[in-house]
């Protein structure tokens, strides 16, 4: 991750405008699934858990948050993404669910599953503050 990314104006993206927005706040969001793969079947769940994300990171790009807190979410849903194939590895009841539901049950109220390799503690609750962002936007868009 890491590196300078263009400023994303807060204001309204035009639809027209939101793949472009998308590639200036993440310049490498295609290639995160292959950063995520631990064999190349890791690849299309890594695709699908992208498209999940898009909706949330274009909702981000439409907040009024600083450079920076968008730069953290944006760095936190890479790391959610990639704790998420690494649970699938681990647990095979894990690996049966749609990357949907995988999300759904990972992401809750109080913020994401714990990262492994353990991060520090203010590291995680930062983790968790993203999580509960994404959660809250989950929820908020599960009927529609």
């Amino acid at each position: 991750m890491g590196g300078r990314h263009e400023k994303v104006s807060e204001s309204a993206i035009m639809p027209a405008d939101t793949d472009a927005a998308l590639d200036r706040y993440c310049p490498d969001l295609a290639h995160w699934p292959q950063t995520w793969k631990h064999e190349e079947g890791d690849v299309p769940i890594g695709q699908s858990l992208v498209e999940q994300f898009k909706p949330f990171l274009l909702y981000l790009l439409r907040q009024p948050l600083s450079d920076k807190t968008r730069a953290r979410d944006r760095d936190h849903l890479w790391m959610l993404g990639g704790e998420i194939i690494r649970r699938r590895h681990d647990d095979a009841s894990l690996a049966r669910q749609s990357v949907k539901v995988l999300l759904f049950n990972l992401v809750e109220e109080e913020g994401g599953p714990l990262i492994w390799p353990r991060i520090s503690e203010p590291e995680q609750k930062s983790f968790d503050a993203t999580c509960r962002k994404l959660y809250r936007f989950l929820q908020s868009n599960k009927t529609r």
